[in-house]
């Protein structure tokens, strides 16, 4: 009996305790489990660089998802309807992914059931962006290759179905993770208090769920990388044609590849975790945890705050309204002259 509770202990070993080996320091080298760790004055240092950017870009973020609810023109347009999604995604996973950040920065440990939840929520937004701009670039091309029959297919309704259809597939994902996760056996744990922060990592338990997790971002990206390209080079053949506006379609040209960089960062952001993984098995942990600072900021905030600023300073119809919820309520503050 003990040999097969061994063996059944050592089939379900989670894949994280594999990406974590750094954690276990050999004791024949002589380091100390502080050197192993940031010291104080680092994590309050690092804390507070990517705190503060942070929390102006969810700012700017919050703005610019008010100021696409703040004229109809925005929410009788199925192209602001799609970015306000867009928005929305990123946001809740900004702030998410900085609250994941906070609570590793204090060195707080969740249990597996809280750290699950708030894991598989960010798994959810974080699949939105991808989905998201496919029907962004296909909403682009029918503008520009299909002028004439863009009202009649690009609707209120039928933009408000592919919504629908984008949620419906990124939750279909996360009640697999989800299955995959409730797999592992949890009652050979001594208690459901993690022995690690909190991450996306830490809940990959085992080969089927790490397995699952690439198979899902290739097929992803595969499908949303042909389908924004081919948007691109219909837009390319229909901007040679005397019958297309050359300025819609070298805006629209010019749309789909900003589409084509959100989609390469947000790959870079669920690749991530298996670069991580990667380097664990051979860098120490303080390294890991610079190195997972710099994915965060580049990775994960940068792609999620360039988005509001760039879309929001491209349109000539945002841009007004977002400078003014963003600047105008400054003169308010100031007293008139005279």
């Amino acid at each position: 009996e003990n040999h097969c509770f061994t063996k059944k202990l050592h089939l379900m070993q989670p894949l994280s305790r594999f990406c974590m080996l750094y954690f276990n320091q050999s004791e024949n080298i002589n380091i100390t489990a502080e050197q192993s760790y940031q010291g104080l004055l680092e994590r309050v240092l690092l804390s507070t660089l990517i705190g503060m950017p942070c929390c102006l870009f969810l700012f700017i973020n919050g703005t610019m998802l008010f100021t696409l609810r703040s004229k109809s023109v925005f929410c009788e347009t199925s192209r602001y309807i799609l970015l306000y999604n867009l928005l929305f995604a990123d946001t809740v996973l900004l702030a998410l992914s900085q609250l994941l950040y906070i609570l590793a920065a204090c060195r707080i440990r969740l249990t597996y059931p809280v750290c699950g939840f708030l894991a598989m929520l960010t798994n959810l937004t974080n699949e939105i962006s991808p989905l998201t701009l496919v029907v962004m670039s296909l909403e682009r091309y029918v503008a520009v290759c299909y002028p004439l029959r863009h009202a009649p297919i690009i609707t209120i309704r039928n933009t408000g179905v592919a919504i629908c259809v984008v949620w419906t597939f990124s939750l279909l994902n996360v009640l697999i993770r989800v299955c995959l996760l409730l797999n592992f056996a949890f009652e050979d744990l001594k208690s459901l208090q993690m022995t690690d922060y909190c991450s996306d990592i830490a809940m990959i338990l085992g080969t089927m769920s790490n397995l699952y997790d690439k198979t899902y971002t290739c097929f992803v990206f595969i499908l949303a990388s042909v389908a924004i390209a081919s948007s691109y080079v219909g837009v390319m053949v229909a901007a040679r044609s005397a019958s297309t506006d050359k300025a819609s379609a070298q805006k629209a040209r010019n749309t789909l590849l900003l589409h084509l960089v959100q989609l390469g960062l947000s790959l870079l952001s669920t690749m991530h975790t298996s670069i991580v993984i990667s380097l664990a098995t051979t860098l120490q942990r303080l390294v890991i945890v610079r190195i997972k600072s710099v994915f965060y900021v580049f990775i994960f905030i940068l792609p999620r705050c360039l988005c509001s600023l760039i879309y929001g300073l491209r349109d000539h119809t945002i841009r007004p309204a977002l400078i003014y919820h963003l600047c105008g309520q400054l003169k308010l503050s100031c007293p008139s002259k005279g």
